[in-house]
């Protein structure tokens, strides 16, 4: 099995992506799971570019066991200098230098000729060698570089020292066969190329980030530059999850390759990037999507609950995805609410019993996007378990406001007698669960609260679905009004009156 590195740049061009930015204690809490992942290389930082990334950098290197630890460096002394003294500490530093070598690059950012771009990239990769042994160069924009001029750029860099030579997709502009067809040709045409590794850095501009580096891979490449959830400069990088699961997933392809990443981490370690940026995951992401392993459709669900390989490609497990695959909505079929019932308790239902939950589930579903197993276990209770209603509201008052404490008064019928009483809480709702709790004499524990518009417009239908724990049971309960303080109130005594009547 040929190893595949995994050159994680999450903490370094993942934190340039705008917005992004991370402070200390959340790159030492990234980095720390990358290593658990089985991450080969982090690339920590540019120390140059701030104290505060330099010293992150060199703490991750103190404190980061596991993988070699990188610095990024422009051909310059001093950036240099800086990427060895932050990674010196680490067990395996490495320094990345890279300068651009592309005609548009050369002239209008740097100035200077193929023959002075060609010193200075041997001269900073011997420099960088005389502080450690793995040196990595990048030939910055080398999709884009002149062929010639790049097989002699690359040929001097590994001759000066460099292990490593990344061949930058800067800015996104190329496509897999021509990407594929670049990494071949310079194994080719670079007499020293088996004395180093070659390694791919795509951005994602045209949305090509992932393919060009599987087209990299399956033309020599034994390093990917990647990010986790794809995110970096511009439209982001090369997506960590999609192209090490495209590996695995496509043996056939990439027969004999495989990286050292535990793939049951990914899903935990893209929310955690997710939260400690801000950037949302889109639910339709491939591999860490809320919705990749959900099914919805009538079609797709009966073909998974028969066997999961009908559209699953992807075991969810071995990415870490442990919620539920089947999203009952408006598209499901009766098997998958009969497999959802069954798992909540209630396989003695028979098929005329499925058939009636299943027309109040879809006149449901026509209503909200989703429908959760609270709703059904509320469609089942209210069909076949009819609740007495012992307590039922008779009329409520509450008053708040910004300088004062919300109160209300509440009068429900026992019995065809009214009761009533007062109380305060932390809003309108708090009180009036409080003032039922006195009329009851029974403490309620809310556990769920959840709001829901189920129509549209300014007075739309507003349903409320809680769950409260009282007298050692656990119940669910919904109600709707175009009043969401009515509804919840409603809610919560059809609640009450469900642990009366059980």
């Amino acid at each position: 099995m040929e190893k595949l590195i995994i050159f994680d740049t999450t903490l370094r061009d993942g934190e340039q992506a705008p917005g992004a930015s991370l402070n200390h204690m959340e790159k030492m809490e990234i980095a720390r799971e990358l290593a658990d992942m089985g991450v080969d290389v982090i690339e920590a930082g540019f120390p140059i570019s701030s104290p505060g990334d330099f010293e992150s950098v060199k703490e991750i290197a103190k404190a980061v066991k596991g993988p070699v630890i990188c610095g990024l460096a422009r051909a310059i002394k001093a950036d240099i200098d800086a990427a060895y003294e932050a990674t010196k500490y680490a067990r395996r530093p490495r320094i990345h230098v890279f300068l651009a070598t592309s005609k548009v690059h050369m002239q209008y950012k740097l100035k200077k000729a193929e023959d002075e771009i060609l010193r200075l990239a041997v001269e900073f990769t011997k420099y960088a060698k005389k502080y450690c042994h793995d040196i990595e160069f990048s030939p910055e924009d080398a999709s884009r570089t002149e062929r010639l001029f790049l097989f002699k750029v690359i040929e001097a860099v590994i001759d000066a020292g460099a292990t490593t030579v990344n061949i930058p997709d800067t800015v996104g502009y190329t496509y897999p066969e021509e990407y594929g067809s670049l990494i071949r040709s310079i194994k080719e045409n670079v007499p020293n190329i088996d004395k180093a590794v070659i390694s791919l850095h795509c951005h994602n501009d045209l949305g090509l980030a992932v393919a060009n580096s599987l087209a990299g891979v399956k033309n020599g490449a034994r390093q990917v530059e990647c990010t986790i959830n794809g995110i970096g400069e511009r439209a982001g990088n090369c997506s960590m999850e999609e192209v090490v699961m495209g590996i695995r997933t496509r043996k056939d392809i990439f027969p004999g390759v495989d990286s050292s990443i535990k793939s049951a981490h990914i899903w935990k370690v893209s929310r955690l990037v997710s939260k400690l940026t801000g950037f949302a995951i889109a639910p339709n992401k491939a591999i860490v999507g809320g919705n990749a392993f959900r099914h919805e459709s009538g079609i797709h669900q009966d073909g998974v609950l028969k066997e999961r390989s009908t559209y699953e490609i992807i075991r969810p497990e071995d990415v870490g995805f442990t919620g539920t695959g089947i999203v009952l909505g408006k598209h499901s079929g009766r098997h998958a609410l009969a497999e959802r019932l069954k798992d909540l308790g209630y396989g003695d239902l028979s098929s005329s019993q499925i058939d009636t939950v299943n027309e109040r589930f879809k006149a449901l579903a026509d209503k909200k996007k989703t429908v959760f197993d609270d709703d059904l276990i509320s469609l089942v209770e209210d069909e076949f378990k009819p609740v007495k209603s012992l307590w039922m509201l008779e009329k409520f008052e509450t008053h708040s406001g910004s300088d004062m404490t919300p109160s209300a008064v509440v009068s429900l019928k026992f019995k065809n007698k009214a009761v009533s009483a007062r109380s305060t809480g932390d809003g309108p709702v708090d009180a009036c669960f409080k003032a039922i709790d006195k009329i009851t004499g029974i403490k309620g524990e809310l556990q769920d609260y959840r709001i829901e518009a189920v129509t549209k417009g300014k007075d739309a239908l507003g349903e409320v679905s809680l769950k409260l724990k009282a007298k050692g049971k656990v119940v669910t309960a919904r109600a709707s009004s175009t009043d969401i303080i009515e509804s919840s109130l409603r809610a919560y005594l059809n609640a009450l009156n469900k642990i009366e009547s059980f």
